[in-house]
């Protein structure tokens, strides 16, 4: 493995971060267009529900025309989703505003889910083994990186130039840079058979147990981490009062969290078994979710500690379940990599219907019932850790 090819994927993983900026878009645009928490949140349906439609078909290109070229076909599509946002705040406003705003989101959807589900092959084109999970989780530390400078970003935009959706106009710029990169790159890839392949027959892989249950698992880690990201602001401002301004420093927080676990399972993960890894991350997040009880059902005066704990712990244990699932199913299913890596993405549509449930709950009951949708998804994480061997059983 040569240093400099990889250094463009990496560049990738942080592009692939872009799709966090809808939480942090959300916390703005919710109030200048007066919006619900539950039509608020429908924003990560307009992103995520791309994933369900696009994430097979993707596996079937990838086969076509490689993973590098897919994964540069998104970062251009990704390029889209950052121009459009900037010529609605520079050139319009009120309705047709707000119009662009979805279709950005939508782009940034369409574009992310192409590279997801090329971005995690290509990085098993480097390494397989133990160290695959190892490396993925590499990758979303880096992807944590962009993830964290997106609020701090937004907010010194909007104190500065009074502009916070100046964030797009930088990660443009990041866009194109790694877009060339990419192209520029050289990486021997293996020729993939196509013949005979269809939505239908990539599907039908989740008869087979282990990948019905990974997919399971994508699916609540992937709608905790999108429902959080867009929810915390919001727990920490209802409970306490705080302006937006700096509520929005949760988000800030939980990446930070993100960072710290995934680098810790780029060094971790390579020396423990996949079981013992996903047990861990379980035990993390039960916990996270008791601190986040704790500090929602306080009648008066919650300290603030607990949830400042309960939010970094949160990023810690839930950030490595994707690469542990993931690296996991490549690894005992070469011969079908990328048909297996479209269909696990197809279950980042957890990002679409779980912020929408924890808007409902949050309406409904207050911020505790958003934390009592994400307990849900924690206890089938649980489960699973404890269950391991089914995950294991797609070695045969």
């Amino acid at each position: 493995m040569k240093v400099a090819q990889i250094i463009p994927v990496f560049i990738a993983f942080f592009i692939m971060a872009f799709v966090d900026l809808v939480g942090t878009a959300t916390n703005y645009v919710k109030p200048e267009f007066g919006l619900s928490d539950t039509v608020a949140n429908l924003f990560t349906t307009m992103v995520f529900f791309w994933f369900l439609l696009l994430s097979i078909p993707t596996g079937m290109v990838m086969n076509a025309i490689g993973r590098r070229r897919t994964v540069i076909l998104s970062i251009w599509i990704t390029v889209g989703s950052m121009i459009v946002p900037v010529i609605a705040y520079m050139a319009t406003e009120g309705t047709l505003r707000f119009a662009l705003i979805v279709v950005s989101f939508c782009l940034l959807g369409i574009g992310n889910a192409l590279m997801q589900v090329a971005l995690n092959p290509l990085m098993a084109l480097f390494v397989t083994g133990e160290r695959l999970a190892g490396m993925l989780s590499t990758g979303q530390f880096v992807r944590a990186i962009a993830s964290l400078l997106a609020p701090y970003i937004a907010a010194w935009m909007l104190m500065e130039f009074g502009a916070w959706w100046g964030l797009f106009v930088v990660y443009l710029v990041v866009a194109v840079i790694g877009a060339v990169a990419l192209e520029l790159d050289v990486i021997e890839e293996p020729t993939y058979a196509s013949d005979g392949l269809s939505v239908r027959q990539t599907a039908q892989l989740l008869r087979h147990p282990a990948v019905l249950l990974g997919f399971l698992c994508i699916v609540a880690h992937v709608g905790i981490d999108v429902g959080l990201n867009a929810q915390l602001p919001r727990i920490l401002r209802e409970n306490t009062g705080i302006e937006i301004s700096i509520a929005t420093a949760a988000t800030m927080v939980y990446f930070i969290g993100r960072m710290v676990g995934s680098f810790l399972g780029g060094i971790i993960l390579p020396r423990i078994s996949g079981r013992t890894a996903l047990r861990i991350c379980g035990g993390i997040m039960v916990a996270c979710v008791a601190l986040f009880l704790v500090f929602t059902l306080a009648p008066v005066n919650p300290p603030v500690w607990v949830f400042w704990t309960a939010t970094v712990l949160a990023g810690v244990g839930n950030v490595n379940v994707f690469g542990i699932v993931m690296s996991r199913l490549l690894n005992d299913m070469p011969e079908r990599q990328n048909e297996v890596s479209g269909l696990m993405i197809t279950g980042l549509i957890g990002g679409a219907i779980v912020p929408p449930l924890m808007g409902v709950a949050s309406d409904a009951l207050g911020q505790v019932g958003a934390i009592l949708v994400v307990a849900v998804g924690v206890a089938y994480i649980v489960f699973l850790g404890a269950r391991f061997e089914l995950l294991e059983e797609s070695k045969n």
